[in-house]
């Protein structure tokens, strides 16, 4: 079979342009070298923002398509994407109020808003929002943004390529891959050779060695790697708010709460020199971050309130900027196309929030070589499971009513990650011994069983820490289990 495309990568960018062309018509194969998501997009902040911070950075086209995209995407997934109120203390000598306010008004208007509240000044005395911060903090001002499960964004991007004909391959590694006259001949680490009329590179960190060890071809244009780091502390706060919080270097901090019973704090920006790879956050970053949260909470956390850490590299379009901190966060192509051979699309930079713009941009670059690819399509569409005419909020109410032998917890869990798409996993259950041996907080070989043939898991870690989040509730004996079962 020939391809129209080959992509190379299994991250948001990549899984976004696969949904978008399979469902424009294309006949898609994407290969991703290890698992989806496990990169970048995995170790985000877990938000869909506009990036209020990229306003000081006069990115106010940036800032304009991710506030624009935020509304979408919370119509889309209704599941994994809510709504989430951010607290920003007000700190004397730092960013004056007239700063804020204004930052705020241009947040709230440079597009059309309807799902998410406004943003205000509140006085913190007396308010439970000032509960976990220093006296000293009298006034703040509120604003809204939206929570993301980001790996399963990921693989909802990959499942909805898969229904409309794409074939995505994990573990799936591109070796080597050159023209032939008018499309491209890629060799995979196992053996396998591909055809396609027009390579994708969405590599991420990688795409500059893709470009240059198996593409063979020479860019002017860069990526930058910086490295963010994130603490996952054990539960610092009551209520579903979370802060963002200023620091003195004029970055900003978020404390967000996260999977229940914990709170995460993050990020950092290094920069990193070296080639691209496994990452962990370093004892600087720990101390910085820990300072920087202690600098605002009337109950300082301490390393022992440490339950987990992740790091991830961003690969930032190189726009020449000094400080890892103000590059740029918008994303450029490179489009390699000499004239009657197949062209290649390389990928710099981008955000989770606007791949779905990215991957409609990218086909736009490409749409002159497919004569008669469909229109974009993907503003109006749902993701698999997002589907819920009445709201989530119903939704969970009515699985409570079908499935009560699940209990709230266990709900909440399966409704939030696979939305309307749990009764694939469930089916006709009645009671909990019919989805099979339960590992641990619900996880039955009967959600096991989908993950694996729906979602490309195929190791224990891909189960507990990207198609889920169960690798922080689960004891050493539980995941020992289910790795055993799983057999990698």
């Amino acid at each position: 079979m020939i391809y129209d495309l080959l992509i190379v990568g299994g991250g948001i960018n990549g899984c976004a342009i696969a949904r978008d062309a399979a469902g424009r018509g294309l006949a898609v194969r994407l290969v991703e070298q290890g698992d989806l998501a496990q990169g970048t997009s995995s170790a985000s902040t877990k938000l869909i923002h506009g990036g209020l911070r990229y306003l000081e950075l006069y990115e106010f086209r940036l800032v304009h398509e991710a506030l624009a995209e935020r509304e979408l995407l919370l119509a889309a997934a209704p599941h994994i994407i809510w709504p989430l109120k951010f607290v920003l203390p007000y700190e004397k000598g730092l960013r004056p109020v007239w700063m804020l306010r204004l930052g705020l008004f241009l947040y709230d208007h440079l597009a059309r808003r309807k799902r998410l509240e406004a943003s205000h000044m509140v006085t913190l005395a007396g308010d439970p929002l000032g509960a976990p911060l220093r006296d000293v903090y009298r006034v703040a001002f509120t604003y809204a943004d939206c929570w993301v499960d980001d790996a399963r964004l990921v693989v909802l991007n990959a499942r909805d390529a898969a229904e409309r004909g794409a074939t995505i391959s994990v573990g799936a590694q591109l070796v080597h891959a050159e023209r032939r006259d008018d499309r491209w001949r890629a060799s995979l680490a196992d053996g396998e050779t591909i055809e396609a009329r027009a390579l994708i590179n969405a590599a991420g960190p990688w795409v500059s060695q893709v470009m240059e060890d198996a593409l063979r071809i020479h860019s002017r244009k860069h990526v930058r790697l910086v490295k963010g780091s994130h603490l996952v502390l054990r539960k610092l706060f009551d209520g579903p708010q979370a802060y963002i919080l200023q620091n003195p270097d004029g970055r900003i901090v978020f404390a967000i709460p996260y999977d229940r019973d914990f709170t995460l704090v993050g990020t950092t920006d290094v920069s990193h020199d070296a080639p691209p790879g496994a990452v962990v956050i370093s004892d600087a970053e720990t101390d910085y971050l820990l300072n920087s949260l202690n600098h605002f909470l009337r109950k300082p956390a301490t390393r022992d309130d440490i339950a987990s850490s992740y790091a991830g590299l961003r690969p930032l379009y190189d726009d020449g900027a000094l400080a890892a901190s103000v590059v740029t966060r918008d994303y450029a192509f490179d489009l390699d196309a000499p004239e009657d051979a197949a062209p290649s699309l390389s990928i710099f930079g981008g955000k989770i929030t606007t791949a779905r713009r990215l991957a409609e941009h990218a086909l736009g670059e490409l749409a002159r070589f497919f004569p008669g690819v469909g229109e974009g399509w993907t503003a109006d569409a749902v993701f698999p499971g997002g589907d819920m005419p009445d709201g989530f909020d119903r939704f969970l109410d009515d699985l409570k009513r079908d499935k009560p032998f699940l209990g709230d917890q266990l709900s909440l869990r399966l409704a939030r990650a696979y939305g309307a798409r749990v009764f694939e996993i469930l089916n006709d259950a009645r009671a909990n011994g019919d989805l099979g041996r339960d590992f641990g907080c619900g996880l039955t070989e009967a959600e096991i069983a989908y993950l694996r043939e729906k979602e490309w898991a195929r190791t224990a870690d891909d189960i507990l820490w990207r198609r889920s989040k169960l690798g922080l509730h689960m004891s050493d004996a539980q995941q020992q289990a289910l790795l055993a079962y799983v057999g990698a």
